[in-house]
């Protein structure tokens, strides 16, 4: 079943929520709003788009190969496409940023797979996602937008993708 990412979904164990602002080819934005506490489960990186984090509420903490950013309410701070990174909300207050990912590629659908397995709770104890699942997924949908988190050596990866052809 297809889900409407405009309604968005959310993670209990990393307290990250996403809903679709809008989606085209050139833009796919989110609003993500992150719990304290809250935190990307894994570092990843994006293959084909840059990744823009407009802060509207709150503090991100954001980690781009290793170096800390720190992120407030008005700014913005952009991960060029394959650069290592990961982000947390260590304040008190809830963090609330829009995510653009330029191009937009085929984010929507890709978006609607990691909903799918989030909301199935086919998800580690960390919040992650089932890896294996995800790449199926990429793979049978040809996905433009790969994301790779980066505790998952690329020839695994790479291996993943030709199990499932």
């Amino acid at each position: 079943m297809a889900i409407n990412l405009y309604n968005g979904f959310y993670n209990k164990i990393t307290l990250e929520q996403f809903r679709c602002i809008s989606f085209n080819r050139q833009a796919f934005t989110f609003e993500w709003t992150l719990q304290p506490n809250g935190y990307v489960p894994f570092e990843h990186i994006h293959i084909n788009q840059d990744e823009i984090f407009h802060i509207k509420t709150g503090e991100v903490r954001l980690l781009i190969e290793d170096k800390e950013y720190i992120g407030k309410a008005g700014e913005s701070i952009t991960v060029p496409k394959g650069k290592r990174h990961t982000a947390f909300n260590n304040k008190a207050a809830i963090l609330t940023c829009w995510v653009e990912y330029k191009p937009g590629l085929d984010n929507y659908t890709f978006f609607q797979c990691f909903a799918g397995l989030t909301i199935d709770e086919d998800i580690n104890k960390r919040g992650q996602i089932n890896i294996p699942r995800m790449c199926y997924f990429t793979k049978k949908m040809q996905a433009q937008c790969i994301t790779r988190p980066t505790n998952s050596p690329l020839p695994f990866l790479i291996l993943l993708s030709i199990a499932f052809i």
